[in-house]
């Protein structure tokens, strides 16, 4: 079963956290919080095919559930979920 508010590399960052220690993951999104436009490398344009208007977290006109702050359709960020 694929979780909609987990990406590859927040799995991959959880995972390689709890190998050095007892770490409890939970993602942005289910613990109430949104990731700051910087840490998610967010950037107003595209990054090839790949956009916040095609990506699962986005959410129309400027909102997005993982990333904090005014977010464009056209926008991308290490967060990426494709539809």
């Amino acid at each position: 079963m694929r979780d909609s508010n987990l990406s590859r590399r927040s799995v991959l960052q959880c995972t390689v956290a709890a190998a050095g220690a007892s770490v409890l993951c939970v993602p942005a999104a289910a613990q109430g919080t949104k990731s700051p436009q910087q840490s998610a490398r967010y950037q107003d344009h595209p990054n090839g095919n790949q956009r916040c208007g095609t990506c699962r977290q986005f959410q129309p006109p400027s909102s997005c559930k993982v990333v904090a702050g005014k977010i464009s359709p056209n926008g991308w960020c290490t967060l990426y979920f494709a539809k």
